[in-house]
């Protein structure tokens, strides 16, 4: 999670590794707006293979920051994942400082039609 100083521009280096995968943050994203989606409803909404979102849901279990509700209907397995109150907060941290580390889309649309970007633009932070 990123510590929040008031004094400096986050780094990228300070964003969260285990969320900023692209399939991570997806099934995240999706947990954060719905109270419980099933693997099969993830996999179809992320579209991703089975194996893929078995692995990086299994990351997100081990950090702590999705519930997995593993069952059977019938015959059949039945994995249902929610987001936790960790992984809620994981996620509004990761956002937060993404939001932080962007340039104001306002700004950035206003140059854009004034002909230019370059010359008001910061420079992101380096890595460092």
């Amino acid at each position: 999670m990123a510590k929040k100083n008031l004094h400096t521009r986050p780094t990228p280096a300070q964003l969260d590794p285990l969320i900023h995968e692209r399939l991570r943050l997806g099934i995240l994203s999706a947990l954060a707006v719905q109270e419980a989606l099933t693997f099969t409803e993830l996999r179809d909404l992320l579209q991703t293979t089975d194996g893929n979102l078995s692995v990086q849901a299994r990351k997100l279990e081990e950090a702590g920051y999705i519930v997995c509700d593993k069952r059977f209907v019938g015959r059949r397995p039945k994995s249902t994942y929610r987001l936790s109150t960790e992984g809620r907060v994981a996620l509004e941290d990761y956002l937060e400082t993404l939001s932080s580390i962007l340039p104001d889309v306002a700004t950035v649309r206003q140059r854009r039609k004034a002909g230019g970007l370059r010359g008001g633009v910061q420079p992101l932070p380096s890595h460092g």
